[in-house]
């Protein structure tokens, strides 16, 4: 298939992340802990590529390719532990600006890994994204009252382990199906998850009928169609690429916000996600 189609792929998975703050800042106001959250979207999840797996797949792959692919839930567990740490302190935007460091830190990751240099498309993407980012966060109006926080080192831990995650999934289980990868993947997220954060819930049945409804659509959004399509789409985009990609999760927490919560969107942020929009166009017009 065109390349073109590949990077609409990863592009789509980052907006599918972006769906994600809407969901856990409504669940955090619904009297939900982190460990809740954490817990019903990677189990819902694996559930969800699981079946889909075995539904659909024919192939198994070796031991190694198994043992490898759920490797990758670790950085993807860290990922959104990190990141729902740090939506309990900073706004949904701010908390996004962190994790977005994977644009410049996934081009870092392609250099050292591949020892080449990013070109000049790619620089100018990063730049515009970036830049695009700090617009649509509203960082011109919340600056003078900046100051590092916890929650912004959980922010700056969850793009680390987002772009662990990125380089990973490009590089490992070559060949194997994306739904099987994704359920593979998705197991491996879900082990450590409970393992952190053990899940008393599913023992608490009264709690059951708000987890339900959160625990589906974060399983959904958040485990179930970002590993499929970022193990479907990463292997012929590249780490590099891939983290810029993937910045289509910011307009899409904005637009969320604004749908959803009745948050306003400012015209300064708008013109941030159109900056994010020319950056993902910039970074592959060559392979459009």
């Amino acid at each position: 298939m065109h390349k073109g189609f590949y990077a609409f792929i990863v592009f789509s998975a980052g907006a599918c992340y972006g769906i994600l703050s809407t969901f856990v800042k409504t669940a955090y106001a619904a009297g939900l802990t982190l460990a809740d959250v954490s817990g019903m979207q990677c189990l819902f999840g694996m559930l969800f590529l699981w079946l889909s797996a075995i539904l659909t797949v024919r192939r198994i792959p070796s031991f190694f390719q198994i043992l490898s692919l759920a490797s990758i839930g670790i950085p993807m567990a860290l990922t959104t532990i990190f990141y729902y740490h740090s939506l309990e302190s900073l706004s949904a935007s701010l908390a996004v600006v962190f994790l977005f460091q994977s644009i410049w830190m996934g081009t870092a990751a392609e250099s050292l890994i591949f020892k080449k240099l990013p070109g000049k498309k790619q620089l100018l993407s990063i730049i515009l994204c970036l830049t695009g980012t700090l617009l649509s966060a509203g960082l011109l109006d919340e600056g003078a009252n900046f100051s590092f926080s916890s929650g912004m080192g959980w922010g700056l831990l969850s793009a680390l382990s987002y772009t662990a995650m990125m380089c990973a999934s490009s590089l490992l289980g070559k060949g194997v199906a994306p739904a099987l990868k994704g359920a593979l993947m998705s197991t491996g997220d879900t082990l450590l998850t409970f393992l952190l954060l053990p899940p008393v819930f599913l023992l608490d049945f009264s709690s059951w009928p708000l987890l339900l409804p959160y625990g589906f659509l974060l399983g959904i959004f958040g485990v179930a169609l970002p590993p499929f399509l970022l193990a479907w789409g990463m292997p012929h985009v590249g780490p590099g690429l891939g983290s810029v990609l993937a910045a289509s999760e910011l307009p899409v927490a904005l637009v969320m916000a604004l749908l959803v919560l009745g948050e306003s969107i400012t015209p300064i942020q708008w013109a941030g996600i159109f900056l994010i929009g020319a950056g993902i166009v910039a970074g592959n017009i060559k392979n459009s």
